[in-house]
């Protein structure tokens, strides 16, 4: 249990990105690691000890905004073979996150870390806020970064058939949203499976004023703009989570979802959170258990297993 609670740590990321063209080709490798890479960039706490041998490229635009751009981790320790992609989208809510912005870079580096140290590549997304960008930019800015990790993650040694889009808060809608709308998928968006946790897939009358900046005000758009039913239509595997101590609207989401899924013949496997105070307790890097590590280990082990061409 402990290398599964280790390995967890990479499940966390940030939030702001945009929708628009997705660049060129990169150029190879070589001339991309130094971008963004400061002396300062791993030795906060004890980040320079979990980032050794890791290499973060940083910035990378996949899209016109300021906002567009992904940062890539990956391990010194060289692969026979591609592998798997984690792609992070998190965020406390549509509108940015609470944590302090220098803290909560400290914990998405140790988490691309931990991914790079476990045999993926890290893919971290920064996509837009509202109310500056509303429905449907999460999503597009989730697609335009899919596009551009199927077309350059090569380059890190990443097989793009493999990628697991990992939506934490407000990115669980982001992720939902775009694989339940196919009008929003581009080109090389595609996924192998997807991890949802403690998200919000359909606002009510009671809409918080995060989900008003992103979702509008007028309430008759909300179903519209929810994931049902498109969601009953993904074909990838699913894990699905949520909190003990979530609201009980956000937990009554994420069973309204689960019980959906199941009665549409594509249950998803699912966890309960012991607890979502804080980073560490959602995923058990505090040693409480009961966090999405193992199932989101076994996910990627299957997609590995499958043995495609």
């Amino acid at each position: 249990m402990k290398h599964f609670l280790t390995f967890f740590l990479f499940l966390t990321m940030t939030a702001a990105a945009a929708h628009g063209p997705v660049p060129g080709r990169l150029p190879p490798p070589s001339a991309l690691v130094q971008v963004g890479l400061t002396d300062s960039d791993t030795t906060a706490g004890g980040t320079a000890r979990l980032c050794e041998q890791v290499t973060f490229s940083r910035g990378l635009r996949y899209g016109e905004s300021e906002a567009n751009v992904l940062d890539v981790a990956t391990s010194a320790t060289k692969a026979d073979t591609p592998r798997p992609v984690l792609l992070l989208v998190t965020g406390d809510s549509f509108t940015g996150d609470r944590a302090a912005p220098e803290l909560s870079r400290q914990i998405q580096d140790q988490a691309m870390c931990f991914a790079a140290r476990n045999g993926m590549i890290g893919v971290r997304v920064n996509y837009r806020l509202a109310p500056a960008a509303a429905w449907p930019a999460g999503a597009a800015d989730v697609a335009a970064a899919l596009s551009w990790v199927h077309g350059n993650i090569d380059l890190f040694n990443g097989d793009a058939r493999e990628i697991v889009a990992v939506g934490y808060g407000a990115g669980a809608f982001h992720v939902a949203t775009l694989l339940a709308h196919p009008e929003l998928q581009t080109a090389g968006a595609d996924v192998a499976g997807i991890v949802l946790v403690s998200g919000v897939y359909r606002v009510g009358k009671d809409a918080s004023d995060s989900e008003k900046a992103y979702l509008g005000t007028d309430a008759t758009q909300y179903d519209k703009r929810s994931v049902f039913p498109g969601i009953l239509n993904v074909d990838v595997p699913i894990v699905l989570a949520w909190a003990a101590d979530d609201s009980a609207g956000l937990v009554a989401q994420g069973e309204t979802l689960k019980k959906t899924l199941c009665g549409a013949g594509h249950c998803p496997r699912s966890t309960l959170l012991r607890s979502r105070d804080g980073i560490a307790s959602a995923f058990g890097l505090d040693g409480s258990g009961d966090s999405l590590a193992e199932p989101t280990l076994l996910l990627v082990r299957q997609l590995e297993a499958r043995g495609l061409p």
